[in-house]
């Protein structure tokens, strides 16, 4: 407690600061998320304060982040659409899925696998990133030209068919539902196909434009629309934005641009008067936690999106950790990253209750927390609290920013988080392998399959798929790397260093192979063709083991097939130099003694020569 208060007046000012530039940046998270600026402005309140309060990184701020933002946008796009497009039916299953990802973010930490998470590759990581960027921007183009395809008569229009469609389709499923048999009778399908109002099909053709028109490929397909009811005011409002973001910083960095920008903006929208669309109404009061979450909760609504929600944990725990590397950098301390991830899985999970979107440690402001003087945990309490603060008392005014000045400050945040560092390292990296005529870097396609795929598909599947992308690759270098160093020779090419007293008269009935390196399932292609390589006038051979370290199951059983056919054609083998591990592999499946009997297995290659020249007969 005391180490908490020593630092009252740099945490005060640090936390007071980083709260007011996280407040433009939680409330635009907010609206871009599809749950409106108060769920952005809860889950910056909750998550900063409780992330401080039980993480490891003393100086971290926590809250929303584009990252999480961005895969939060695709479920709640989702949920939202399977319940016929009403919010407040959906919103339990919502924060449900980001109770879970709360959940196993501590998971992660109590088993301790903070550590690993340093092992994603780099690309995935990058292509990840630029995705986040180039979503943001795509996303945010429509807001800032004015257009809302849900408002666009003529749009929604074009879905009425499809909306009866969809509704009828919804009468039979309750028809069902309910035991009614509807092959033998229509009239209950007739009368409630007749109760079918304007408004209902109005209602559903609004939420099949909105879904059409959602995420990054659906903002493509409407630009042309877009372009064509351009709303000039909106578009002012959110270039005016996006000036004064870029503009204010090359006069002064003392003071957060993002928030001068919408201060600014918002103040001339309001003071004169001008007709522009506000975001939606902050409730004034105290956060209420959403009950309906236990009261109301299904297995069967959450269950297709558990593995969502565990990818939410680990890209809210890369996130973190990767701005806790920074804050040690800068501050010269080291973070604990697995008290951090329960830290920010509690904090998660609580914002989740109170109907926050889920967020994770975020740079900028974590960047601004030290420089502004925070040291202690201290720093990211009292940035929630000042967040707490400002939605009690400024609620109603913060109600009346414009819309499309958070669309602005989201279109800087899109190109501020692209990696741009991996990007211009694209020409430089090696190219290592070949696609039809076209050579290139293998870490640069793992990049644009996690790019392409996250932008117009699934941000959770492009991540898996590049994962399982770059694992394959490195196995495959790996093996490569291991095949080329343990390479099948005779004596007479290559000779180590105690073989050079070799009875030359033998060797044409002794062939000597070399094992460099581990036999593991990236190397036994190469291993299993030794049989064939052997010369026919060998009768004798020996596998110097000293070099192999390790051998897993895929090795073993190429070892076996290897054996089995030198024994088929009377090969003696004889093992030099046999470790720990590979022994005990061959023992679990009676390799040895079966295949090669204990006074084959010899220590040195000196007691393998008294073997061989007291057993093997110069024929040749």
């Amino acid at each position: 407690m005391k180490n908490l208060f020593s630092n009252i007046k740099g945490d005060a000012f640090g936390g007071i600061t980083a709260g007011i530039v996280a407040l433009p940046l939680a409330l635009a998270f907010g609206v871009s998320s599809g749950l409106g600026p108060t769920a952005g402005l809860y889950g910056a309140i909750f998550i900063s304060f409780f992330a401080a309060l039980f993480g490891g990184t003393s100086t971290q701020i926590s809250g929303p982040t584009a990252p999480m933002t961005a895969v939060s946008m695709v479920v709640i796009a989702g949920i939202i659409a399977t319940n016929d497009g009403d919010v407040n039916k959906a919103l339990p299953v919502i924060l449900t899925v980001f109770l879970i990802a709360g959940l196993m973010q501590i998971g992660l930490g109590v088993l301790g696998l903070g550590k690993y998470i340093r092992y994603i590759p780099y690309p995935v990581v990058s292509g990840f990133m630029t995705a986040i960027g180039v979503i943001i921007l795509l996303t945010q183009i429509l807001p800032s030209l004015g257009y809302y395809p849900k408002e666009d008569a003529e749009f929604v229009n074009t879905f009425k068919a499809q909306a009866e469609e969809v509704i009828l389709e919804n009468i039979l499923k309750d028809e069902a539902g309910e035991g009614i048999l509807v092959l033998e009778n229509f009239k209950e399908t007739i009368n409630r196909a007749q109760e079918i109002s304007q408004e209902a099909i109005l209602k559903e053709s609004q939420t099949l434009a909105a879904k059409e028109t959602s995420g990054a490929l659906g903002a493509i397909k409407a630009f042309p629309k877009a372009i064509q009811n351009i709303n000039w005011l909106e578009l002012i409002l959110a270039l005016g934005t996006i000036f004064i973001i870029y503009g204010f910083k090359r006069i002064t960095k003392a003071i957060p641009s993002t928030l001068v920008a919408l201060i600014v903006m918002s103040g001339i929208a309001v003071g004169f008067g001008l007709n522009y669309r506000p975001i939606e109404e902050i409730p004034s009061g105290l956060p209420i936690p959403n009950l309906e979450i236990f009261t109301s909760f299904n297995l069967s609504s959450v269950t297709p999106y558990v593995f969502t929600a565990l990818t939410l944990a680990l890209l809210g725990a890369i996130d973190s950790l990767l701005t806790s590397v920074v804050a040690d950098n800068m501050t010269k301390t080291k973070h604990k990253p697995n008290k951090e991830l329960v830290g920010q899985g509690i904090g998660n999970s609580i914002a989740a209750i109170f109907g926050g979107i889920p967020g994770a440690g975020a740079t900028i402001r974590t960047v601004v927390n030290i420089t502004s003087g925070g040291k202690t945990k201290l720093s990211g309490m009292i940035a929630g609290i000042m967040l707490l603060i400002i939605l009690l008392g400024l609620g109603p005014i913060a109600s009346q920013i414009p819309a499309a000045v958070l669309a602005g400050i989201l279109i800087t945040v899109g190109i501020g988080v692209m990696d741009y560092k991996g990007l211009k390292a694209i020409p430089a990296l090696p190219k290592d392998i070949k696609i039809g005529p076209l050579k290139m870097s293998s870490e640069v396609l793992i990049m644009l399959i996690v790019l392409l795929l996250s932008t117009f598909w699934n941000l959770v599947y492009a991540v898996g798929i590049g994962l399982v992308i770059a694992s394959l690759m490195f196995m495959k270098k790996i093996g490569d790397l291991t095949a080329e160093r343990s390479d099948v020779k005779s004596l007479k090419e290559e000779a180590w260093s105690d073989e050079g007293e070799f009875p030359s008269n033998l060797k044409e009935e002794v062939f000597i192979k070399h094992l460099k390196g581990p036999l593991f399932f990236g190397s036994t292609s190469d291993f299993q063709a030794l049989a064939q390589q052997i010369p026919y006038t060998a009768k004798t051979v020996i596998i110097r083991l000293g070099r192999m370290q390790y051998m897993d199951q895929s090795g073993l059983y190429a070892m076996e097939d290897m054996l089995q056919d030198l024994k088929k054609n009377n090969v003696e083998v004889l093992f030099v130099g046999l470790l720990k591990q590979p022994r005990y592999m061959m023992e679990r499946i009676d390799i040895i003694p079966d295949f090669i009997p204990n006074e084959h297995i010899f220590k040195t290659f000196h007691e393998c020569m008294i073997w061989i020249k007291a057993n093997v007969k110069d024929e040749y």
